[in-house]
């Protein structure tokens, strides 16, 4: 079987939305009405519900073009992060079967797996989190609307429940928190009848992990926005590893085969040669789009960037009216992650109705791309660092490491490599650090607490490590690139 991945699963999962019944055809008045049910929208909405308020959240899922729905949590607990590294743990999983025989246990070869039964298991455990989020709700004596809502003025939206009754809520405060949806290439024949969606390297990675044929067609650069070092790392393991990457190529058509199967045609951008290949399923994950453009913004006077549509925001979080505020993907600026949307909704309630002052800082956030050989960031990428510092004043010190788990199952580490980037005048701030290796999210979320605190490359080197561990590779890094020696890390 072979998949072509064109830089997503979203609309795969078949969860049918859950909802609370409400009296139609009422207006109803709240402190505070949260559009949108995902990972911002939910934590704004109960943290303004435990400082005493009283709250609504209204969500609502847009099928996907191929009509499918899913419940309550937004993107990343349904289509995202959570089934995401489920799918990743699988493939992890079979790799370490295959490399269990060096360790004596005897498996028979070739392992299988069963792509029903994981995909299975993955939506049982993400219904039970729509169900969770449910219940927090009520516990909470958040109000839970599933309905299609859009702004009839600046205070008062308007909803439509599924049976086509419409209602008025009103709010004092009113938080955006829809998020975005994947793009599709429209202007390409065939590209939304016959293509789904996800994330572009890690969905390929634990396809090509869990035995799928996988073809990734590459426009410009990998992981843009990223470390360019590290992201050159991560598809160089991956190419090694059996995915298959065709680069620099742009698709011009998706056609149905009688067999069933997929045509897709693209163009080599060098050489201007077009070219075809047959797969049984195609995967789109080129961007996404922010869910604005059903709001009705303009009837709030709700301000956003004519070039994207996400909706134009201060360090407060607040639009262009004062009492609108908008969280997470919908923003402009704003990075889409999940754990930057929940705390930045918690800190806007705070702010609203439990006297706080605090805004969200986006610097030095950290994040984890997992890929097959993860890769884990904090601060800036070494690009970054020396636009904004100059190349004469940044140091970067990095070194290649073997994981003692890939010595005895004698796995190939030649792209297990760390960098931390700092200030060259001492005491050598740390600008960056990045982490491509097992376990990349754990290892950085341990020194984000530090890069945050404005941790020097001093300070690390005083830093006891944990014997034996990837981690401890970070805090004995000592070779400078600007020294041109070998980084390579020998013995234990």
């Amino acid at each position: 079987m072979q998949h072509l991945v064109q830089l997503a699963l979203r609309g795969y999962w078949g969860i049918e939305p859950m909802s609370f019944g409400f009296a139609a055809g009422q207006q109803q008045d709240f402190d505070l009405l949260v559009i949108g049910g995902g990972s911002g929208g939910l934590a704004c909405a109960k943290e303004a519900s435990q400082l005493g308020r009283k709250v609504a959240v209204v969500d609502y899922v847009e099928p996907s073009p191929r009509g499918t729905r899913w419940g309550l949590g937004g993107t990343c607990v349904n289509v995202g992060c959570i089934p995401k590294k489920l799918m990743h743990q699988a493939a992890l999983l079979g790799s370490m079967i295959k490399h269990a025989h060096h360790y004596g246990w005897e498996v028979a070869q070739p392992i299988q797996h069963d792509w029903k039964k994981m995909a299975e298991a993955v939506q049982n455990y993400v219904k039970s989190l729509n169900w969770g989020h449910r219940v927090q709700l009520q516990d909470k004596k958040v109000k839970y609307f599933n309905v299609k809502a859009s702004f009839v003025n600046k205070h008062t939206v308007g909803s439509v429940t599924k049976d086509g009754k419409e209602t008025l809520l009103s709010a004092d405060h009113i938080v955006i928190a829809t998020g975005g949806r994947p793009r599709y290439p429209t202007h390409i024949e065939g590209a939304l009848e016959y293509g789904i969606t996800n994330v572009a390297l890690e969905c390929a990675g634990f396809l090509t992990g869990v035995g799928l044929d996988t073809t990734v067609l590459m426009r410009s650069i990998p992981l843009r926005g990223f470390d360019q070092q590290m992201a050159s790392f991560v598809t160089e393991y991956m190419e090694s590893h059996g995915t298959q990457f065709l680069k620099g190529c742009i698709p011009s058509c998706v056609k149905k085969l009688p067999t069933g199967q997929l045509q897709v045609t693209w163009k080599d951008c060098a050489s201007g040669k077009e070219d075809k290949g047959t797969f049984d399923t195609v995967l789109w994950a080129i961007g996404r789009v922010p869910e604005t453009r059903s709001l009705n913004l303009e009837k709030a006077g709700v301000n956003t960037n004519p070039e994207n549509q996400k909706i134009l925001v201060d360090a407060r979080d607040t639009t262009s009216i004062p009492h609108i505020y908008a969280i997470g993907d919908v923003a402009e600026g704003r990075p889409e992650l999940t754990p930057t949307a929940v705390m930045a909704g918690k800190l806007l309630a705070q702010r609203l109705y439990g006297k706080s002052s605090a805004l969200m800082d986006y610097n030095n956030v950290p994040t984890t791309v997992f890929t097959p050989l993860e890769y884990g960031c904090v601060g800036l990428s070494e690009e970054e660092a020396t636009a904004r510092h100059g190349q004469d004043n940044v140091e970067v010190y990095h070194a290649y490491y073997k994981p003692l788990e890939f010595t005895v199952s004698e796995q190939d580490a030649s792209q297990c490599y760390i960098k931390m980037v700092c200030l060259k005048e001492p005491p050598q701030l740390v600008l960056g650090l990045h982490f491509l290796g097992p376990n990349a999210g754990e290892v950085i979320q341990g020194f984000a607490l530090g890069i945050k605190c404005g941790a020097s490359y001093e300070q690390v080197m005083q830093t006891v490590g944990i014997h034996p561990t990837c981690s401890e590779e970070v805090v004995k890094l000592h070779i400078s690139k600007r020294s041109g020696l070998d980084p390579t890390v020998t013995g234990c």
